[in-house]
């Protein structure tokens, strides 16, 4: 978890459950979550979509699968210019619809996030006395050479941030619009 955030007796438990990450002295890692306005299923069945993280990853432009979708399956991600990279190749180490978890391994492309790890769970909540969804993500990634722990953290943070923003974005967008049916499962 990072201080830089209040986080809740269900958040801590939640993340003490599902987000255990053992960095190296090297490592940094966090953990960040995000309120959202929707139905857990509505959310989850944006969240659960490797195959598709441009429904609401804004610095997603393509996304191309490797064979089969399942654990271990790999998608090479085109990203958007303005970031310090232009290809993610990316394999899904976890994929739980019952506990609704997503954990994702980056292992390659042209940029500086070397070992990263993450995993993404969405749990239901009461917002305002309707359905919501509190969404955790966290990560575990090297500290690259030149960069201290805080700068790396910083940065990954920022990029989770805004990707939670825009789920939140998408999924509250989509239950105003009675959307609240699961998108089509793969």
């Amino acid at each position: 978890m990072n201080g830089r955030e209040v986080v809740g007796i269900m958040e801590a438990q939640y993340i003490q459950r599902h987000h255990r990450h053992d960095p190296r002295d090297d490592q940094c890692t966090s953990a960040l979550f995000k309120h959202v306005k929707a139905p857990v299923n509505l959310v989850w069945s944006l969240v659960r979509r490797f195959d598709r993280p441009q429904q609401y990853k804004p610095f997603v432009s393509r996304c191309i699968m490797r064979g089969e979708l399942g654990i271990g399956s790999v998608r090479e991600v085109n990203v958007k210019s303005g970031l310090p990279a232009t290809t993610s190749t990316e394999r899904l180490e976890l994929l739980d619809d019952e506990e609704h978890i997503l954990g994702v391994r980056i292992v390659g492309g042209d940029h500086r996030l070397r070992n990263y790890s993450s995993i993404m769970t969405v749990h239901p909540e009461v917002i305002d006395g309707r359905p919501g969804t509190l969404v955790i993500e966290s990560f575990v990634v090297d500290v690259p050479e030149g960069n201290t722990r805080d700068e790396t953290c910083y940065f990954v943070e920022a990029l989770i941030r805004c990707n939670l923003k825009s789920l939140a974005d998408v999924s509250e967008r989509m239950a105003v619009q009675d959307r609240t049916e699961p998108i089509d499962r793969f």
